[in-house]
């Protein structure tokens, strides 16, 4: 299939709105009234207010969901924004979603946070031609706007703070449960999921339409496409969630392992009273609204993500642990558990469409993605190489837990692991606060309209997600091995086995037989992990539950 049109940019960005005010004057007559040109304007506008099956079927929310987490200002980062983003003190987390006068959309359009609307979503898709002048100047976005300002740096910041979440504390332990040799399934995910990045990107190219993940799968499978995807994503999400809860516990056990709490008759001991804690400190936060109350506190996911990998060499390199242990060149009865945690590693295709359509040059998402890639990747494994080679079979699910509580760059590592899910930016992942949001606003949906508006719902909602993360992440307190489910059984679906599918059943006719060949081989690969994996994972929790 010949992809050479997406190679080329297809809109011409105006910051201030000089090119569309050409075009008009263009189209003037000589009396200063509008050419025919605003008839075929007004035949555009009546199309899209028509209301797209993506943009009306469950759950509608996603994207205003995805988008809104984006949307969050923070303090400026001028020196990796253009110019007018500078202007506005926008940072690159907020490029997403801020309204400016591009040719996307109407300079007098503004909507709230959390309005519904009905009128479809139209990105403008680099499979396809430009339109009319007119067209091309007043187009009207869909829910809250797709603003497309995110230059390529922040594209790429977006990229690696999606990919480069907690899975970058357990990359040691999988080199400990699958030998020196494992590392090449990391390298082969990384090239495998990067595809399949791409693979998505020509999903959303073939409708205007088509906006989100979900929006793929209901363009491939019909309506439960949709909803297999959306639930697919809700339940790796709520996972995920889980994961934080027994990570806030294990770390904040570590530095204070002699506290507890006994009220009548029950008995916490470190791990389960500050997993309790950490959920009553992020349930206030899950019902808000506005999440700018939010924006000032965040940190940023790279900057801690980079933290923590240098306090982790300074320990090795620089303070007395050194590198002690040469390690297992290959572990196959724990392999399988190492394939879900890799897996684990790539598990952000589901806000790769968000990251694409706010681009200012989509033609640059593909080196977009490999940049992403190619940083993570690099982070994962020299991360896995020196933990692995500092602790041995030692390691633990999370190589924080591992490190001297007596040395200063130790401290900064688990603090900065602990304060990270609280402040990192919610777009890129604040999985308690995302997946709460997410699944809590598509259940919203559900509410009769006449209830619908009640807070009293939508607190219920949000409060008994969370305190239902807290139950399972203290039933199930096993960091490693739930992150090794997730990676086998729900990664695997995302990021190796619906991207091709979508892909083929979409573009079917289009399809070249390489690219038919590449597909089905990229589907048995995730199959295969996911079965082998996710057997192994569940295995194990079944097996440390009885002890």
């Amino acid at each position: 299939m010949n992809h050479s049109t997406s190679d080329q940019s297809l809109y011409i960005e105006s910051d201030d709105g000089d090119d569309e005010r050409k075009h008009l004057s263009d189209d003037e007559d000589d009396d200063g009234t509008l050419s025919d040109t605003s008839d075929a304007y007004n035949q555009n506008q009546h199309h899209l207010s028509k209301a797209s099956p993506y943009s009306t079927a469950w759950p509608k929310s996603y994207r205003q969901s995805i988008d809104m987490f984006g949307s969050v200002p923070s303090p400026n980062l001028g020196f990796l924004a253009n110019s007018s983003m500078s202007r506005r003190g926008s940072s690159f987390m907020s490029s997403t979603l801020t309204r400016r006068h591009t040719p996307e959309s109407l300079p007098c359009v503004t909507k709230p946070l959390l309005e519904d609307e009905e009128a479809p979503k139209h990105k403008l898709s680099t499979h396809s031609l430009l339109p009319s002048k007119p067209s091309s100047s007043m187009v009207v976005s869909h829910d809250m706007g797709i603003s497309n300002d995110s230059s390529f740096g922040q594209a790429v910041l977006n990229g690696v703070n999606v990919l480069c979440g907690v899975g970058i504390l357990s990359t040691p332990y999988a080199v400990k449960e699958g030998g020196w040799l494992g590392l090449i399934i990391l390298f082969a995910f990384g090239i495998l999921c990067f595809y399949t990045g791409l693979l998505l990107r020509y999903c959303l190219d073939s409708h205007p339409d088509v906006q989100t993940y979900p929006d793929i799968g209901h363009a491939a499978f019909g309506s439960t496409g949709r909803i297999l995807v959306s639930v697919i994503l809700y339940m790796e999400l709520y996972a995920m969630s889980v994961e934080y809860i027994i990570l806030e516990g294990d770390n904040l056990s570590s530095m204070f392992p002699n506290a507890s709490l006994s009220i009548g008759g029950f008995h916490l001991d470190a791990p389960r009273l500050f997993a309790l804690l950490t959920t009553l400190a992020v349930l206030p936060t899950v019902w808000l609204r506005d999440l700018s109350v939010l924006s000032y506190i965040s940190a940023g996911g790279v900057i801690a993500s980079v933290l923590v990998v240098l306090c982790l060499f300074w320990v090795g390199l620089v303070d007395d642990v050194g590198i002690h242990s040469k390690g297992t060149p290959l572990n196959l009865a724990t392999l399988p558990v190492s394939v879900g945690l890799y897996g684990y590693c790539y598990s952000g295709h589901g806000v790769f469409p968000n990251i694409y359509t706010s681009m200012a040059k989509p033609s640059q998402f593909s080196a977009v993605l490999l940049a992403s890639f190619g940083i993570c990747t690099l982070m994962y494994a020299g991360v896995a190489v020196m933990g692995y080679s500092m602790f041995g079979e030692s390691t633990e699910s999370q190589f924080t837990l591992n490190l001297p509580q007596d040395l200063v760059a130790s401290k900064i590592a688990l603090w900065t692991t602990v304060v990270n899910p609280f402040t990192k930016y919610p777009l890129s992942r604040n999985i308690q606060r995302l997946f709460i949001y997410l699944f809590a606003m598509s259940l919203e949906e559900l509410i009769p309209s006449n209830y619908g508006k009640s807070r009293f719902y939508a607190i219920a909602i949000r409060s008994a997600l969370a305190i239902s993360t807290l139950l399972v992440g203290l039933a199930i307190p096993f960091f490693g091995l739930v992150m090794s489910l997730i990676g086998s059984f729900l990664t695997m679906l995302i990021t190796l086995i619906l991207p091709p599918a979508c892909f083929l059943s979409i573009l079917r006719k289009k399809v070249t037989p390489t690219q038919v060949t590449i597909c089905i081989l990229i589907m048995t690969v995730g199959a295969v992990c996911s079965v082998i994996g996710t057997y192994s994972a569940l295995a194990k929790i079944i097996e440390k539950l009885n002890t």
